[in-house]
This record gives structure tokens, sequence and C-alpha cells, in this order.
């Protein structure tokens, strides 16, 4: 059966080669963004299963106008992607209230108010996919990017606690998170805070880098666009999701520099239980809870 996607920021970029991709496939799109008329040539080559729709996300009522709209025009909304976002970059003292602002509604606010606009349809047919692009900056913090990774950050948290929600409604959440792709993010989707004194040798590099010219991402988007499509038919999809070897051998460092911190200080961590306290380790219902959770201590 045919499905009916809605994605933002479908311009250019990862949701552009997303669009393309699912109408190869045969599927139907609501394809949403600032500027639809770039969106002018697959209309006319994919008539009938492509409806392309003006969507600023950081506008509330339009958000909920324009997934109506969707409704009305296909009857449903099979898949849900969570794809527009821009980045920037500074020192956390450098951004000014604006940018914070811009940066937390565009890649925060915006994904959890679609998703809350789409999920009602969802709900009535006790179906569907929806898929967060976080970013492997969602799940490991560095130097110059802490307001895009903050709104990441939240984006994935969010999005761990809906799937718990909507699982028994049939619906699936997976939250992708991509390591550097060959799109515009480093370059028109990305702006700069003002230079701070002080930070040259870490938000300094950082921008340096980014605004050379020379940064050369090694992932592809159609791949990924293919690898999304995928995810979407597979009955067991996974929560989480990192796409790229650069994000993996990223997130592999981390965790295990995470696991190494935890255990140094475990001591300090179960110090603070109350003296009448009984571990949870300990108890049967610790037990259970554990095993509810998936967690072997064997």
């Amino acid at each position: 059966m045919k499905k009916v996607w809605f994605i933002t920021g479908s311009s250019k970029g990862l949701g552009k080669s997303l669009v393309e991709a699912v109408l190869l496939k045969g599927d139907f799109v609501v394809a949403t963004a600032r500027n639809p008329q770039q969106l002018t040539e697959l209309v006319e080559q994919y008539s009938g299963r492509l409806l392309v729709l003006e969507l600023d996300v950081q506008n509330k009522e339009q958000i909920y106008s324009t997934v109506e709209k969707a409704v009305k025009y296909f009857g449903k909304i099979d898949v849900l992607v969570n794809n527009a976002g821009f980045g920037i970059t500074g020192a956390a003292e450098a951004f000014t209230n604006e940018q914070v602002r811009n940066q937390l509604e565009v890649n925060l606010y915006a994904p959890i108010e679609v998703t809350r606009a789409v999920l009602p349809y969802m709900r009535k047919e006790r179906s569907g996919s929806i898929l967060q692009i976080s970013s492997i900056g969602g799940r490991v913090g560095n130097a110059g990017l802490s307001i895009y990774q903050a709104a990441k950050f939240g984006l994935v948290g969010f999005s761990e606690s809906l799937s718990k929600e909507v699982a028994p409604l049939g619906i699936k959440v997976t939250c992708i998170q991509p390591g550097g792709f060959r799109t515009e993010w480093a370059g028109s989707s990305m702006s700069f805070a003002k230079d701070v004194e002080g930070y040259e040798a870490t938000v300094g590099g950082v921008k340096e880098h980014l605004a050379s010219g020379k940064f050369l991402p090694m992932g592809d988007p159609a791949k990924a666009a293919k690898v999304m499509i995928d995810v979407v038919e597979n009955e067991n999809p996974p929560l989480h999701l990192v796409l790229g070897s650069e994000a993996a051998a990223i997130l592999k460092a981390t965790d295990e520099k995470r696991k190494e911190e935890f255990e140094k200080w475990m001591d300090v961590t179960i110090s603070t239980d109350h003296d009448d306290a009984v571990s949870i380790f300990e108890t049967e219902y610790g037990k259970q809870y554990l095993v509810h959770k998936g967690i072997n201590l064997e």
C-alpha cells in the first residue's frame, strides 16, 4: 500500500533528496518549505503524487493549517519527517538572544509542534512512522555548537519519551542522528555568532574549519534517504539510528569515555542514597523493573 509522507525542510539538502527518493519509490509526498518554488520542477514531474505547501515551521498556526491541508488532500499522513533545521556556530556567551531563540524554535520547538499536529491523525489510524532528524550532535557535545546541540539533545529526549507513549497506538518513532553529510548545513544553512576573545583555541578552530569552504563531509544524502525509506518499511525500526562512519566513530569514543567516568564516580553516585534506602539492584521489584527495561545484570 502506498504511503503518504509529510516532510519539512524539503527545498534542499537531505529533505529534497528524501522527497525525490520517496517519489521515485512510488509513494505520495507532502513537501513543505519556506521557499516552495524550489520544488517546481518536481511538481511538474510528479503531478498528482506531490503536494507542495509553504510552511514556516516557526509559525504555529501555519503548522496546523498545513497539516490539515495535507490530510484533506491525501486523506491521511503515514510518515512524518521533521527535517527542517539550520546550524549556528559560536561561543555560548556570544550568541544574541534572537540567535538562541531561533535555534530553539526551528530545531526543537518546531519538530515538537509538527509532531503534535500530526499525532491525532496517526492515533485515529492506529499506525504511523515518525522520523526525527536530529544529529550526532544530539548525542555528543562539541565546542562552538552549544545552542544547536542543545536543541538536538532536546529532540532526542522528546523522541525517546514519545516512542513509549505512542507504541501501543501502532506509531513508531526513530530519531535519525547523522554525522556530516554533503548538504548546505555547513554552507548556506550555517550562520555564525560574533567572535569573543578567549575562545580562539576551541570555538575559533571549529568556526574556521566550517567557514573555510574546505569542509567536505563523508555522508551521501541520497544514501541517507534510501536508508530512511528502508527504516519506515521495517517492522521493528530502531529508536536511534546513527548515520555515517564519522558519526559512529565519534559516538563510540564518547560512550567509552562516559562509561569510564560513570564507573570512576560510582561510589559518589550511590553515596547520596538515604541511609535506610535499599538499592534497586537488590530488590525483587528492582530486578523486574530492570528486566522490563531490557537491562541484563548477569
